[in-house]
């Protein structure tokens, strides 16, 4: 049972988490409408993307040390305000240089969350995966939501109200954060709470490698998931605008992570995690190749048996990390690893722009499907040396 006081924290960090995924996927739902604003190619709109994801994974990086010195809640407090400057920013933008300056910004300021959210619950909640995992499923819900209010907004009323009702979000949070997490001085976890003395470097290394391959797999078919499936499921919603079927159908696949991230949290309570992590990755090479080589109507099931998988990692490569780090140095263990995962992951938003470009949009399935089956070796050294 959860405390009171973890309640709170779950329920604080999860909408966080939640405005955090579903901010960073607004911008790839509306690609096509920015496409026909601001006059320019996919190619361009990949890289503009990939400086905020890579922001968005650098940020942790200064995160996780500030996080030793400032603590969560102040980390919390800076992330909700500079995340709603930067959805202002993006709403008055006239161009693509501003619009490219507000993504940075909201990319850089959501950055801070991670290294801050998961440092508190794993120091003050017991149940770690558990806890996790619920956590998850308030970001899966958060990736779900952002492609179809995006595109929802952006044939109704503007695209811009999106950035506009993550902006009143953001502020909301703030005030709550304010008022209902209590200040805590030092760094040590919750009675029961799995923690080493000394941070054990080398699985942690490996780790990572697992990680920013995951990252960069993760980036690159969630990106450009909603271009594909606007061109390529129009005969399964003809009554649809094409934004919003990509869109939609792009939620239906996030949706599905919700009961992934569930399943991950229970199992990685009581099964061995190194063994998951590598049946997980595993499972994604078929589900992916599928996008490249299967028709329509299978891809959507793939990609709503691969919205489950993929989010079953997290919470259980969340609390590996909690195992592999000494309580001082959770803050930089988990700002490293969203480094990895979202900084060095955003290289293929534009990478993937490029194969778009040149090859087509089912061509970046089969670029990220390389990379999960790479993910799958480094998995199994890791189950060696743990």
């Amino acid at each position: 049972m959860f405390t009171r006081e973890s309640k709170i924290i779950l329920a604080l960090t999860g909408v966080s988490h939640f405005s955090v995924h579903a901010s960073m996927l607004i911008f790839p739902a509306i690609m096509i409408t920015l496409q026909k604003e601001f006059g320019v190619g996919l190619d361009t709109l990949g890289w503009m993307y990939m400086l905020s994801s890579f922001l968005f994974g650098l940020g942790a990086l200064p995160a996780g040390w500030f996080e030793q010195r400032l603590g969560g809640r102040r980390l919390l407090l800076i992330f909700q305000i500079g995340a709603a400057l930067s959805g202002l920013v993006i709403i008055l933008a006239s161009d693509r240089f501003v619009m490219t300056a507000g993504m940075m910004l909201m990319g850089l300021s959501v950055s801070i969350y991670h290294p801050a959210g998961l440092t508190i619950i794993s120091r003050r909640i017991r149940q770690t995966s558990r806890g996790m995992g619920y956590h998850g499923i308030a970001g899966s819900l958060g990736l779900a939501a952002g492609p179809f209010l995006a595109a929802w907004f952006a044939t109704t009323i503007g695209w811009r109200y999106a950035y506009g009702f993550m902006m009143v979000l953001w502020v909301f949070l703030a005030v709550a954060t304010a008022v209902l997490i209590t200040p805590r001085h030092g760094m040590t976890d919750v009675h029961g709470a799995p923690a080493p003395a000394q941070t054990r470097l080398k699985p942690l290394f490996v780790y990572y490698v697992v990680a920013a391959l995951i990252g960069l797999a993760s980036t690159g078919f969630i990106t450009y998931m909603p271009v594909f499936f606007s061109e390529n499921l129009g005969h399964l919603f003809s009554e649809l605008d094409g934004v919003i079927t990509g869109g939609f159908a792009t939620t239906l696949v996030l949706i599905a992570g919700m009961p992934g991230q569930f399943i991950g949290g229970k199992w990685g309570d009581r099964y061995n995690k190194c063994r998951l992590l590598i049946l997980i990755s595993a499972v994604h090479v078929p589900l992916l190749l599928a996008f490249r080589y299967g028709p329509g109507e299978w891809v959507l099931l793939s990609g709503l048996i691969l919205g489950v998988v993929h989010f079953m990692y997290q919470p259980i490569g969340n609390a590996m990390i909690a195992e592999f780090t000494s309580s001082a140095s959770r803050g930089i263990g988990y700002g490293f690893s969203f480094f990895l995962s979202f900084g060095i992951g955003s290289f293929a938003s534009g990478i993937g722009g490029i194969i778009a470009v040149n090859y087509g949009v089912p061509s970046v399935f089969l670029f990220t499907a390389f990379l999960m089956a790479a993910a799958v070796a480094v998995a199994l050294y890791l189950r060696k040396i743990v």
